[in-house]
This record gives structure tokens, sequence and C-alpha cells, in this order.
């Protein structure tokens, strides 16, 4: 059985013919896809109004985010850096600033009040050497 080289060239052209057709079909209109409207439900509704350009809501969240952004940026991270820096390289005593108190004695006056310390008692009775 022997194929016609004509057979063979109309079939190429038919196939081209209905390749092309097909891809024309592919082309999608303006008008298209069509789709079914879309019911939603309060949360959507909510995100679907909060995303809108115009949105009070948005604007004031975004310029809230800025203003805390730029407080960490500009605030927080450096003192962060300076408190660490003065707590483990500037300070002398270890393990932060911790001082102890001056001993005070009989009669010692205190700086923040101006009152004089009280005579030690000596307790009366019981054990003598």
């Amino acid at each position: 059985m022997s194929v016609n080289p004509v057979d063979t060239q109309l079939r190429q052209q038919q196939l081209r013919v209905l390749r092309r057709k097909w891809l024309k079909d592919q082309e999608l209109s303006p008008r298209e896809p069509v789709l079914p409207e879309k019911k939603l439900n309060a949360v959507d509704r909510f995100w679907a109004n909060f995303l809108q350009k115009s949105s009070p809501w948005r604007t004031y969240t975004f310029k809230t985010y800025n203003i805390g952004v730029s407080a960490v940026k500009r605030i927080l991270i450096p003192a962060w850096i300076v408190h660490y820096f003065v707590k483990y390289h500037l300070e002398t005593s270890p393990y932060g600033v911790v001082y102890k108190k001056p001993r005070l004695y009989p009669g010692d006056v205190i700086k923040e009040t101006g009152q004089v310390v009280p005579p030690i008692k000596e307790p009366s009775g019981g054990h003598h050497h």
C-alpha cells in the first residue's frame, strides 16, 4: 500500500488549519472568564473594605506601623546599645551597677535625712563577761 504524496500534503494542510482554529479558540475575549459572583463572609468583607486604597483604617494602621518601626530604630535599639556598652564596658564593678551602702556607726549623720544615728543600747542583764 503506497501513500500518495498529495494526500499526505492535503492532510498536513488540514491539520495546520485545524491547529490555527484551535489556537484562535483559546484566546479569551475581554468579557472572559465569566465567573459566578462570590459571596463574602464577614471577615472577607472586612478585609476587602480595609484594603481599599482610600480606607482611613489602612492609612492609620500604616502610619502607626511606621511610627513603631521608627521608634524601634531611633530609640530602642540605640538605647539598648548604650545600655549594653555602659553595663559591660564602662562600669568598673562587676555585674552592672551594684554599690554597697557605706557603713553607719553611732553618731554618724545620714546624708539624705540629716538624722543622727542613735547610740546602740547595751542589753541589760543576762550575760556578763
